[in-house]
């Protein structure tokens, strides 16, 4: 063969594979994309000759003396539809099987390849150390039985166990799981509150080169002083001390070198493990795994860039917080690595005395319920190593990278929730409560109020313990299905953490009385005539526009029913999207009905017998038809499949 010949065949076979994928595409009504079109097409291409060529042969015994008419030229439409619908069955079926992104292509394999062997190398580490911490029978469902109590708290340890080998992203991790008392039983919160992230120190030489690198240039061009010994060192950064040119003592927060690495493949390890659990498992469907780890993700990443504390900082201290004093950042020295902030002088917490404890319990309180419920950010860590005692008998706050926020409609709920407890109203703290939570499709409120009259009679006596109360606010709330929005899961965790530090600081301090004593005086300030008046004037001030177009509408209206012309107009499908939806179903609900009726016309056309002969002795008018209307059947019901398939994955 020559080699025109052979380049005019080359053209002719490629013309072909293209008119086959351009058709398929068109007829599906869908967008696929140029690999996937172009394989089915060659695909296509390759089966026509061997599924096609049984009906080709029996057109040989066609009398050719004969005049054939028009009958071939049908036949040839017929084969070419028929043709067409291979690559458009190749197309449905990879779109049931293979959808669209669940393979890699080559250029996102190649790149994901060394991520691959990464993640793989730490799936091993992370299952070598839950074996060696004896996770290894529960992970194969043969461990303790999780009834007992003494299982759990085997269970709990070794999980502890784990989480601190498993480094700086487990043991957040683990920090972050011991404040949910809403999903976890009593004896996984206690042992993963131990989890400490205290590590060995960074060796300096890699520490100053973070420095050198964030702050463009030499550590002792930018610092009048630095000490190389570190303050203190945790998994994500270690402090040192430092003075500025300009004489001020101040401490430095350095993220510690390659550490984002290691947090963004386990991170990812975490997600991953997330949607198995909630893909697979009822529990984790129920919990919301996918949404708890995305959470858990962005709260990591935000620690992991200095500015954002450093913003937190700032915004804390603007809120207010009496004789508490905050440190106060260098902005033109904070990096995302590197944040430079005032050093405060003092000791720790346990350095007060017993007569200072119950006045300082009492500072501590106000200013973090005040910065709840009044400012709308707050410190979400205020354990005692995050606390100061200053030198002046005064507390300091430290460590923003835990920061909660909260918009004002939480904020109103809280405080309604607060002073109904303060007054022992079931009624208004169900009210409160459902309103800071999502509320559930179907719930029992009235039971759920009782539950709420028991709770407050059982723990708002003298006495009680503030812990134990948070235990069973989260059985209510777990019991009744309803579920902690994050930003008011950290509420709950400040005051857990608050707690254990108040005790620390005086022994036997109440929080629960306190907490109830602010909710006195805070509706007492509420109440007070020049607040009420505030409020009021506010009020007015925005229904003043709507007072002053009231008499007018009022007046059409009544005009309009005196006149018999009062109606109304609704409008059905306003919305875009319900148009969209309606016209989409319309569209499939047709296609169906056509794909059937063509079907079912071209079954019948094919058993009947007799008719005209369109090519004698191979085929008659009807069977002619009915093949025609098999083939538009087809063609009709593979549309409304791929649209199924989308829709679905959508």
């Amino acid at each position: 063969m020559d080699i025109p010949l052979t380049l005019t065949l080359s053209f002719g076979i490629l013309v072909m594979i293209i008119a086959l994928a351009v058709s398929a595409r068109r007829l599906l009504g869908v967008r696929f994309g140029a690999i996937r079109t172009a394989l089915a097409a060659i695909m296509a291409f390759a089966l026509a000759e061997p599924l096609l060529s049984p009906v080709l042969m029996s057109f040989k015994s066609t009398d050719m003396q004969k005049d054939p008419g028009l009958g071939p030229l049908w036949v040839l439409v017929l084969v070419v539809m028929c043709i067409v619908l291979i690559p458009m069955v190749i197309l449905v079926v990879a779109e049931a099987l293979v959808p669209p992104g669940s393979i890699p292509g080559p250029i996102e394999f190649a790149r994901s390849l060394r991520g691959r062997i990464s993640r793989a190398r730490r799936y091993s580490q992370i299952t070598r150390i839950a074996f060696r911490h004896g996770l290894g029978p529960y992970l194969r469902g043969r461990g303790d039985r999780l009834e007992d109590r003494g299982g759990r708290v085997r269970l709990a340890r070794a999980l502890r166990g784990a989480l601190d080998d498993g480094g700086v992203t487990f043991v957040k991790l683990g920090q972050v799981l011991s404040t949910r008392r809403d999903l976890l039983p009593t004896e996984f919160v206690d042992e993963l509150g131990k989890l400490q992230d205290h590590v060995a120190p960074a060796p300096w030489d890699q520490i100053e080169q973070v420095l050198v690198a964030e702050l463009g240039g030499p550590v002792d061009e930018i610092f009048a002083e630095f000490t190389r010994h570190p303050l203190a060192a945790a998994s994500i950064a270690q402090a040192y001390t430092a003075r500025l040119h300009t004489g001020e003592s101040v401490v430095v927060k350095v993220q510690r070198p390659a550490i984002r690495s290691v947090v963004a493949r386990d991170l990812d390890i975490v997600a991953r493990l997330a949607h198995t659990l909630e893909t697979k498992t009822r529990w984790g469907r129920t919990l919301g795994m996918r949404d708890l780890a995305e959470g858990f993700a962005v709260a990591i990443r935000e620690e992991l860039d200095f500015r954002i504390e450093a913003g937190n900082m700032a915004a804390v201290a603007a809120s207010g917080g009496g004789s508490v004093t905050y440190p106060s950042p260098y902005a033109e020295l904070c990096t995302e690595r590197v944040l430079v902030m005032q050093r405060l002088t003092g000791g720790p917490l346990s350095g007060a005395t017993r007569e200072q404890g119950p006045e300082l319990a009492r500072t501590l309180l106000d200013c973090l319920l005040r910065q709840i419920l009044l400012e709308g950010v707050f410190h979400a860590d205020p354990h005692p190593g995050n606390i100061m005692l200053l030198s002046d008998g005064t507390l300091g706050l430290l460590d923003f990278g835990s920061v909660g926020r909260l918009d004002s409609s939480v904020r109103a709920a809280l405080q309604r929730f607060l002073t109904a407890m303060n007054r022992q109203d079931p009624l208004g703290v169900t009210d409160a409560l459902l309103e800071i939570v999502p509320r559930p499709e179907e719930i029992d409120e009235a039971a759920l109020e009782r539950a709420m009259g028991q709770f407050m009679a059982r723990h708002l006596a003298p006495g009680t313990g503030s812990l134990l109360m948070f235990t069973d606010l989260f059985k209510i709330v777990t019991e009744y299905g309803l579920s902690i929005p994050p930003e008011v899961a950290a509420v709950f965790r400040a005051l857990a953490t608050l707690e254990g530090t108040l005790v620390t600081l005086a022994p036997g301090f109440n929080l629960i009385d306190e907490a109830r004593s602010f909710a006195g005086g805070y509706l007492a300030e509420q109440l007070d005539t020049t607040s009420v008046k505030d409020a009021v004037t506010h009020e007015i001030a925005a229904l003043l526009p709507m007072l002053r177009r009231l008499p007018r509408r009022i007046e059409r209206i009544a005009s309009a029913a005196e006149h018999g012309r009062f109606s109304m107009n609704v409008r059905l499908l306003a919305d875009e999207r319900d148009r969209r939806f309606i016209t989409g179903l319309l569209h499939q609900v047709l296609l169906t009905v056509l794909g059937a009726t063509a079907g079912i016309m071209g079954v019948v056309l094919l058993g009947t017998d007799g008719g005209p002969r369109v090519m004698p002795g191979v085929i008659s008018l009807y069977e002619l038809i009915g093949f025609n209307l098999i083939v538009i059947s087809s063609i009709l019901v593979l549309r409304v499949l791929i649209g199924i398939f989308r829709r679905d994955r959508a």
